[in-house]
């Protein structure tokens, strides 16, 4: 992990197996199947559910920076706590969970290479056990939004300069033949296929079948060898509703070095349906 362009970013099993009782560092588990934590899981581990815990139940955007700063509180979060997260299916709402907590300026959080299999895999223990830690007191004191999220204009001003768009959905979606992923369909929407520009690299692609990350060789070879990628430039990337593109997000962002790379967590649910978006098929 040492080759990438932020390896303090992205912890081993091990390291969480040794620091899963620092009162300085929160172990987070953040699944697509937010049943998976009651089955089992890291010991000393909290869950943060990306639909309760971080979606605003009325308006499709996340939580008030006050109802962040009371689950943070609630799990024991302070803004000092090193969180580390984890998650099923190869980190992708672990991502994207380490993309919110980002969005709301908490700076210190890392990601457990190779997720909850990888933890399975090796053998390691899991506990039903929810542990109770003492409330702590956060506080939201700085936001990102403007430097990591994209919304549909700056989205539509982007394509129009001709600037990078990665979508990362699968090629079925890219093309138009598929309105959803399989099992999907609530989350689908009226049109198939891309906005204008954008190139396809599915977000799986960048992960190992172990669920760990691809070298940093590897992950040039598929942005900048196959896409033309360029660290220096201004780059998007969607999905259906911006979980997936999150994965892709953190590899360009801290595995690459992008210092300029948004999530358009609308995506392809907001763009798809919108009076006079532009499309390609």
């Amino acid at each position: 992990m040492s080759d990438y362009a932020n390896p303090d970013v992205l912890v081993s099993t091990s390291w969480v197996a040794d620091h899963i009782n620092d009162p300085n560092v929160r172990v987070v588990e953040s699944d697509e199947d937010i049943l998976l934590y009651d089955t089992g899981h890291v010991p000393q581990t909290v869950k943060i559910d990306w639909q309760t815990d971080l979606q605003d139940a009325l308006v499709r955007d996340y939580v008030s920076k006050e109802r962040f700063e009371q689950i943070l509180s609630e799990k024991g979060i302070n803004n000092d706590t090193t969180v580390v997260f984890y998650g099923d299916k190869s980190n992708w709402w672990a991502c994207y969970a380490f993309w919110a907590f980002e969005l709301f300026g908490h700076g210190n959080s890392k990601i457990m290479n190779g997720g909850r299999q990888k933890w399975i895999d090796e053998g390691r223990p899991l506990t039903k056990d929810v542990p109770d830690f003492p409330r702590a007191s956060y506080h939201v004191t700085q936001s990102n939004e403007e430097k990591i999220r994209a919304f549909r204009d700056e989205v539509l001003r982007h394509t129009e300069a001709a600037r990078p768009l990665i979508d990362v959905r699968s090629p079925g979606e890219f093309t138009g033949e598929l309105l959803h992923m399989a099992d999907y369909p609530q989350e689908g929407a009226l049109r198939g296929g891309h906005i204008p520009g954008a190139k396809n690299v599915p977000w799986s692609r960048a992960a190992n079948e172990d669920q760990t990350f691809k070298s940093r060789e590897e992950l040039q070879g598929i942005y900048e060898g196959e896409v033309g990628l360029r660290p220096d430039q201004d780059v998007i990337a969607y999905c259906r509703i911006g979980e997936r593109s999150a994965h892709t997000w953190f590899v360009l962002k801290y595995l690459l070095g992008y210092d300029k790379v948004r999530n358009y967590d609308g995506s392809w649910t907001e763009w798809g349906n919108v009076v006079r978006a532009p499309i390609e098929k």
